[in-house]
């Protein structure tokens, strides 16, 4: 029993998730393995890589590069870079639906939002948005409609994806950044960062329900897989905010690296990784303790985390 213990371990550790955390101040891709918490690699991009998101099957990861004005392939099993897909002027937020079918990017300067056939790694159609610099694009977990906060306004953009149009325009607060949704699709959360608050939004109305007070320079959303918790980065004091969703109250605070970015948990949920912009590291985050675990040194200027 013991020697067949042994044998499954190194499978267990290999088959853990990665963190793949997009550097835009050296141009790369750090590969945290989670099991470890360690850089187990570190990919050259070039340019200034911030929002990522990595296909259903865990092949593929895009990668939006700002100043290119590209979405990058990159190539997971090769570990390398792949191709590229032209966007709009400035791309950031990159999502995936939860069907696996879309990627999305939000081009900031073209107010657009381009969705990427995962079938084919090419652009179906963009969507030109009211709202001033779309910054983040996420999917409702049913994937029919995307919202886009726009950085330089107070609103919300809705897309109707099976109609390929913006139909609504939720208001917020200033400076509207990371968007969350409920695993049901009832709510939605989005940290408004001059506003220092996070707005929990119906979903299917497309208004406003309530306001939490959050930290200050409230702005990356991560929702628990289970849906009773929120995870909030505060930029302004290198935090995060805990709220119950239950209650819409902040519950925890727990320390992080400076200049708190964008975050990802694992699919369990039981670890949040925090991308710290300024301190060029990823905060681990033990989700059942509240508390940070480690720091791990990534590349400078961390933006962007997803685990696959």
């Amino acid at each position: 029993m013991k020697l067949a213990l042994a044998l499954l371990l190194p499978s267990l550790a290999l088959a853990a998730p990665f963190a793949y955390v997009s550097n835009e101040g050296s141009g790369t891709v750090s590969v945290v393995d989670t099991a470890t918490d360690t850089v187990a690699d570190t990919l050259q991009t070039g340019g200034k890589p911030r929002g990522a998101a990595a296909d259903a099957a865990g092949r593929w990861l895009y990668v939006s590069d700002q100043p290119n004005n590209r979405l990058l392939l990159i190539d997971l099993k090769e570990r390398k870079q792949a191709g590229a897909i032209a966007l709009g002027v400035s791309p950031e937020g990159v999502g995936r639906s939860s069907d696996g079918r879309w990627i999305v990017a939000a081009s900031e300067q073209s107010n657009s939002v381009t969705f990427i056939d995962t079938a084919t790694r090419k652009e179906s159609f963009t969507v030109k948005v009211k709202g001033q610099n779309p910054e983040h694009a996420v999917f409702s977990p049913d994937g029919r409609t995307v919202y886009a906060g726009s950085e330089d306004g107070d609103t919300v953009e809705v897309i109707d994806v099976e109609r390929r149009e913006q139909t609504a325009q939720i208001k917020v607060g200033p400076r509207p950044r990371g968007i969350g949704f409920l695993p049901d699709g009832s709510r939605a959360y989005v940290a408004a960062e001059n506003a220092d608050t996070v707005f929990v939004i119906d979903a299917r109305a497309h208004a406003v329900l309530s306001r939490v007070a959050a930290g200050k320079r409230s702005n990356g959303i991560t929702v628990h897989p289970d849906g009773k918790r929120v995870y909030v980065s505060n930029g302004g004091e290198a935090s995060v905010s805990v709220i119950d969703t239950a209650s819409n109250v902040v519950v925890a605070t727990i320390p992080v690296g400076e200049r708190p970015w964008n975050m990802a948990l694992t699919p369990d949920g039981r670890k949040l990784y925090v991308a710290n912009g300024r301190s060029g590291t990823v905060s681990v985050v033990d989700t059942q303790k509240n508390a940070k675990v480690l720091d791990i040194p990534v590349g400078k200027l961390p933006w962007g985390v997803v685990v696959q």
